[in-house]
């Protein structure tokens, strides 16, 4: 079930057919338009209308923990508690995540879906830490190795960030090398924003018992 929270029916009308007959497993998919008063936690994805805004903080504190999937369109859609927004850049739609807020509902993406976000908003046990603010997070791929293994535990990265934001190398402070390998590899992609000098950045990452 897909709730659409706000807005017009033409945009539910779309929908309906862009989905029509389609499936997930062996289940059809239903769009519904929903408002206020609404039973919100009996959908799968509720899409937020930027239209809606000033009820949208009501209704995302209703849902909180809920392990609905919350997509919005709207600059303040993290700080009301989103998962994912979309954004146009460039005439094209694409969309930013926010690890907080899906964390908190156990919503759990694959990292190939998660490196293709315009923008990853990390949970503060996994993000920099320092004067720099990360722009571009790029997820650590889980080595199959790994999970074989079974080996969890928390990585520890020192980055040299230049001032342009990218980083220019990184250096393994702790944690078992298989997983500090691609948390590194990971790192190396990340954007912090501009700064007037180099800086050092320190980057946590804990692999838990979800991966």
């Amino acid at each position: 079930m897909i709730g659409v929270f706000g807005g017009n029916d033409d945009f539910v009308d779309v929908l309906k057919d862009m989905v029509a007959e389609k499936t997930i497993g062996s289940h059809s998919i239903a769009v519904k338009h929903i408002s206020m008063g609404d039973d919100l936690t009996r959908c799968h994805i509720v899409f937020f209308r930027a239209s809606e805004r000033k009820n949208m903080h009501v209704a995302l504190a209703a849902l909180d923990r809920s392990n609905v999937l919350l997509v919005g369109e709207d600059s303040a859609f993290f700080r009301d508690g989103g998962m994912i927004n979309l954004v146009l850049d460039k005439g094209k739609i694409q969309f930013e995540i926010s690890h907080d807020a899906l964390d908190r509902s156990n919503i759990h993406f694959g990292s190939k879906f998660l490196s293709l976000a315009k923008a990853d908003y990390g949970s503060s046990d996994q993000r920099a830490e320092g004067p720099r603010q990360l722009r571009v997070k790029i997820p650590p791929e889980y080595p199959a190795i790994a999970r074989q293994m079974k080996l969890k535990g928390a990585v520890q990265i020192e980055a040299l960030v230049q001032r342009d934001g990218t980083v220019k190398e990184v250096k393994v402070l702790g944690g078992h090398p298989l997983l500090a390998d691609a948390v590194a590899r990971a790192v190396k992609q990340w954007k912090y924003e501009p700064a007037a000098k180099d800086s050092t950045e320190i980057v946590k990452y804990s692999f838990g018992p979800d991966f």
